[in-house]
């Protein structure tokens, strides 16, 4: 087979790269970088005896193609600790842990009896699913108002650091959206799966959310990254940005920033979306189009070490989220020390909070100083340390998370008709079905025997 040139060495470039050569190590495959490193937004940070991730800071162990290819890497897996499992969302000036069982939801004080009434009607709620609904707007209609804001706002800021009001339900959370088409709504849907499960002998659990368990590895999720580097070797090109695309008789060739250029009968833009679409701008100016109305909303994330003795409070828990409508300027904050072992010195805690998103993407490029002391007056606020963090390190994301907003499987219907045109180009990444580190990795197996499949 000719050369494949893969543009972008993050999760998404690096383990297409891996797949392809599964199959057929004699592929001449070379992956583009812009940056002096690979891995995107994953990245660790080991600083002053800290690990600190600089994004991703684990994938769910409930879809088998992360742990595979981690267990074809030699990487052992490292779940996350019981404590994770508690976590709380800030409402009315209080830290509410999110009920885990229906007697829990019961005795939650997260939810006036109004609202538990409204979430426990959801089966006789009629109507049935639309092709392309905001998020909010199928939460107030299922679930009420009250769930929507002290829910699933914090949720869609958690995940996405997104605006339900924008976001789309289809496109961002699809085993929602087919609960409801298939079975007329959440609890009918969930309800009829465990029966169906039940009579399989499964003992999978159901839920309408992602599920699993929060998983790492002991040097964090950079360990993936380097490793799957060192498999690659030579293989990977950094500090190369591609600016251009143009048609050969026997395939593209890609000209980069430095003057050079590369010739290849298939290409894969692994880039971000907005990098994808100044590279094909002057092949397609349609597919650029679509391209760069994907928005990146910027994040800011903080990592504050503290000496145990300086915090008060129980941090044995995963950490909370915060509804918008409680006017506050982070988004959340994580117990990165209590998620998982090795995170911090002995005596010392970590935690990272989360600036910005799509509704407040200014908050994230404030210069250092105002962000810490942000931060610090809303942990004071919040959890009560009211002390100087004695270790800060503050990553930015200019253009962070790309936000699958309404119109979006449109975008993506489109954009296939247009890929059509144009044999041996293809895109990946976490800007079209899936954000998370187990969808990339889930799409690059695809994508690899989708590319073997057209060039035999």
């Amino acid at each position: 087979m000719a050369a494949i040139a893969i543009i972008g060495g993050g999760i998404s470039g690096l383990s297409l790269a891996y797949y392809l050569l599964e199959k057929d190590p004699s592929l001449d495959i070379t992956v583009f970088e812009s940056q002096k490193r690979p891995g995107g937004k994953i990245w660790t940070d080991k600083a002053e005896g800290f690990l600190c991730e600089w994004g991703v800071n684990g994938f769910l162990d409930n879809r088998p193609k992360t742990l595979e290819l981690s267990k074809k890497l030699s990487l052992e897996p490292l779940r996350s600790a019981d404590a994770a499992r508690k976590r709380f969302i800030f409402s009315g000036g209080v830290l509410h842990r999110l009920p885990e069982s229906p007697a829990a939801f019961i005795a939650s004080t997260l939810l006036s009896f109004r609202g538990k009434l409204r979430i426990m009607a959801e089966p006789l709620i009629q109507g049935k699913a639309m092709e392309d609904e905001s998020l909010a707007g199928f939460a107030r209609r299922r679930l009420g108002a009250e769930a929507y804001e002290k829910l699933i706002d914090p949720m869609a800021s958690g995940i996405y650091a997104g605006n339900p009001e924008s976001l789309s339900l289809r496109a961002c959370f699809p085993r929602i959206y087919e609960l409801e088409k298939k079975y007329g709504g959440l609890i009918k849907g969930m309800l009829k799966l465990r029966k169906e499960q039940k009579k399989q002998g499964s003992k999978e659990k159901v839920g309408a959310g992602p599920g699993g368990t929060l998983t790492s590895f002991q040097n964090g999720m950079g360990s993936l990254i380097q490793t799957l580097n060192d498999v690659l070797g030579n293989r990977i090109r950094l500090g190369y940005r591609a600016l251009s695309l143009e048609v050969r008789t026997r395939g593209y060739v890609l000209h980069f920033a430095d003057g050079s250029s590369f010739e290849a009968a298939n290409v894969v833009l692994a880039s971000p979306a907005y990098a994808a679409a100044e590279i094909v701008k002057n092949l397609d100016k349609k597919l650029s189009g679509l391209l760069s109305g994907i928005p990146y909303p910027s994040v800011s994330v903080a990592c504050f070490g503290y000496k145990k003795e300086k915090i008060s409070g129980d941090l044995n828990a995963f950490g909370y989220l915060i509804p918008s409508r409680e006017k506050r300027t982070i988004l959340g904050t994580l117990y990165d020390s209590s998620i998982f072992q090795g995170r911090a010195p002995e005596g010392y805690a970590l935690l990272r909070s989360m600036v910005g998103g799509a509704r407040a993407s200014d908050l994230a490029l404030q210069k250092d100083s105002a962000l810490i002391d942000m931060i610090r007056n809303e942990l004071s606020d919040i959890i009560g340390i009211k002390s100087a963090p004695d270790f800060v390190r503050i990553y930015r994301h200019e253009m962070a998370i790309p936000q699958y907003t309404l119109g979006h499987i449109g975008r993506l219907e489109n954009m296939d008709a247009l890929l059509a045109r144009h044999k041996g180009l293809f895109l990946t990444g976490n800007a079209y079905r899936g954000i998370s580190l187990n969808d990339c990795i889930g799409n690059s197996a695809k994508l690899a025997e989708k590319i073997i499949e057209e060039s035999i």
